[in-house]
């Protein structure tokens, strides 16, 4: 809710200008500037969120949580309870601005398929192809060759 197409368009092109820098959803946020950074000074420590990062996804994120701040239930929901803890409005800005992030690449991110997780798989463990099928004490089957039953947990006949 709350994604026009200017939205939209301005994320998918900070994303597409930097995919090599997009390897998770933290990475995702600092890319749009909604990432936490200290700003600690002796014994006091807080937050605030990255200025860096690209400004037209940042105000992009902003556009977004604007719209979903007057139009979704949820989230003024969220503000009315956050604002009962104390939190300032910059603060529950930035912890919206995030959640959105986060939704967003959660979208963004290409579906991988079995194959695909695989050979992902054998390139971290260093093998050279994934098998093709599990072995035969993995597939729930029974462990005898010569099984002819169709169920993982039917006893062999006999």
């Amino acid at each position: 809710m709350g994604i026009g197409p200017d939205s939209a368009a301005a994320l998918l092109i900070a994303a597409g200008d930097n995919l090599d820098r997009i390897h998770s959803e933290a990475s995702f946020a600092a890319l749009c500037g909604v990432s936490p950074v200290e700003q600690s000074s002796g014994k006091t420590q807080r937050r605030r969120l990255n200025r860096g990062g690209n400004r037209q996804a940042n105000a992009a994120l902003y556009r977004i949580v604007m719209t979903r701040i007057r139009w979704d239930e949820r989230t003024r929901t969220y503000l009315e309870r956050r604002t009962k803890q104390g939190m300032s409005k910059c603060e529950i800005m930035g912890c919206l601005k995030r959640y959105v992030a986060r939704e967003i690449y959660r979208h963004i991110q290409p579906k991988m398929t079995v194959s695909d997780l695989s050979s992902t798989a054998c390139r971290n463990i260093g093998a050279s192809t994934p098998p093709t099928t599990p072995p035969r004490s993995r597939r729930g089957w029974a462990n005898t060759p010569a099984s002819t039953s169709t169920s993982p947990r039917q006893a062999p006949p006999g």
